[in-house]
């Protein structure tokens, strides 16, 4: 924990020391519900001065103002933080222009990293992370190329973000093979609204030893109230008829307004109370537009939601884990296996 009460946890194999909330760039540099340079300072300096340490940014966000923000910002402070920066997707301009300015294969990787360290103002990142899977660049031939940034010392770890399950078993399986380096972390969607990484990515990382770090954790500002009906009109992301928005998705919003009530914090604090307390222990990726916005949610840290109020929360957003978990989970699945629907999940090997 840093001296100014931040926990921090190992980043999976990389043997990083990083801070449990990361500070996501997206917002910066971002006109219409992002915030200019000034105030990206200003939330920049409120982090650091919590404690954090790992700053998430993409040469996508803000067509690389983001980046360019981010290398401004750190100045002298460089080699006290742990910067991870993204690959793969291509600003709308480029991509019209070049068919090869997206994509994993290693042409899109070595130009766009250039570029981004350029903006950084750097000569290496902590943590270069593959934006999304391609399908269409081998596995085999992602892994060598990445590895070779990492021997040429451009790049120190990697992570894959947007990518299933299957894909990154099988990347990290292919790198140990051949002594090339192996993701060390993934990003993935999670929150109270969205927990489809519990099916298989969340127990791919436990099984892995991978760190998983969330993203969205406020469900696109729904889990913050904004989008209720009452709610005071302030800049959004999503349109009012955006599929997130739906009946279950705002049943979830009101029950996570209910549990702020009951235990005196805002709904955006017991949303990622909510993820900070989940077993894998997940690295929440915050990502702000002002000053409040950031103190509210380096707040959540000391939040501590009782087991009712977790129970709430569960209850609420609970998803069919889908085959085989459901048929493992199920009686009928117990009784096959076990001869007997009265055994734990420890017992089966089943969470």
């Amino acid at each position: 924990m840093s001296a100014a009460g931040m926990p921090y946890r190992v980043l999976g194999s990389s043997g990083l020391r990083v801070a449990r909330m990361a500070l996501g760039a997206g917002t910066f540099g971002q006109s219409g519900w992002g915030c200019n340079e000034a105030v990206s300072r200003a939330i920049y300096d409120r982090y650091r001065e919590a404690g954090g340490n790992l700053l998430d940014t993409a040469n996508k966000y803000a067509g690389g103002e983001s980046e360019a923000i981010v290398g401004r910002i750190v100045g002298g402070e460089r080699d006290e933080l742990v910067i991870g920066t993204k690959y793969t997707a291509a600003h709308p301009a480029t991509a019209a222009e070049d068919p090869n300015a997206y994509g994993n294969h290693r042409k899109n990787l070595r130009i766009t990293l250039d570029r981004s360290l350029r903006r950084l103002g750097t000569d290496y990142v902590d943590i270069l992370w593959v934006h999304a899977w391609d399908p269409h660049t081998p596995v085999a031939t992602l892994m060598r190329a990445l590895d070779d940034e990492v021997r040429a010392g451009r790049v120190l770890h990697i992570g894959a973000s947007n990518m299933p399950a299957w894909v990154v078993s099988r990347a990290n399986a292919v790198a140990e093979n051949n002594a090339w380096t192996p993701f060390c972390s993934i990003q993935v969607e999670y929150s109270l609204a969205e927990r489809g990484a519990e099916r298989d990515l969340l127990p791919m990382v436990r099984h892995l030893g991978l760190a998983p770090m969330a993203w969205a954790c406020l469900g696109w500002g729904l889990l913050t109230g904004k989008y209720a009906a009452s709610a005071p009109q302030e800049p959004r992301r999503l349109p009012d008829e955006h599929p997130r928005l739906g009946a279950n998705a705002q049943a979830i919003a009101t029950e996570v307004g209910n549990v702020a009530a009951s235990v005196g914090a805002t709904s955006a604090q017991v949303a990622l109370a909510w993820v900070l307390a989940r077993a894998d222990a997940p690295i929440v990726l915050l990502g702000a537009r002002n000053e409040r916005q950031i103190d509210e949610n380096l707040a959540a840290l000391g939040i501590e939601l009782p087991a009712t109020a977790m129970g709430q929360l569960e209850a609420a957003s609970a998803i069919d884990p889908g085959v085989p978990t459901s048929f493992l989970r199920s009686s009928d699945g117990l009784e096959f296996f076990y001869g007997s629907t009265d055994i734990s999940p420890t017992e089966r090997g089943v969470r």
